[in-house]
């Protein structure tokens, strides 16, 4: 009996670490956003230099482009370029266009490079823009 405890407490201690060695990217809305974006969390605005100077920022966001206009990328320079504004236990938001490339960053945070407390803006910058939230103008 205590050799059936034991093992039925180890296999529980097991799966609870592997529970915490990946956390879950959060999927947030608009109204979650506002929320959030003026607390601890960096909001980071993954999208190019022609997209920030066509619609603005989020006031507060970090301007760190991932892919290029072509698709390519360099994850190593992007985060880089992330450390030198938060780490990978820090909350942090990722915002696009539409939420499609900020999944696909988040996902790799997450399950590649241990980032804790992912968050994804669902529908990006573009229906944050048609529910009339304000944006800043794009400043170097």
């Amino acid at each position: 009996m205590t050799r059936f405890l034991s093992g039925m407490l180890y296999g529980f201690l097991l799966l609870a670490s592997y529970g915490t060695a990946q956390a879950e990217v959060r999927e947030i809305d608009n109204q979650a956003l506002l929320e959030m974006q003026f607390g601890s969390a960096k909001i980071i605005d993954v999208r190019r230099l022609d997209e920030w100077k066509s619609t603005g920022m989020l006031q507060g966001s970090h301007g760190i482009t991932f892919f290029d206009e072509r698709g390519n990328y360099d994850v190593n320079g992007w985060l880089a370029a992330l450390a030198e504004l938060t780490g990978p236990d820090e909350p942090i938001v990722l915002i696009c266009a539409r939420g499609i490339r900020s999944s696909k960053i988040a996902q790799l945070l997450d399950t590649h490079y241990g980032f804790s407390a992912v968050h994804n803006v669902t529908d990006g910058i573009h229906a944050w823009l048609r529910s009339g939230h304000p944006v800043v103008p794009y400043t170097p």
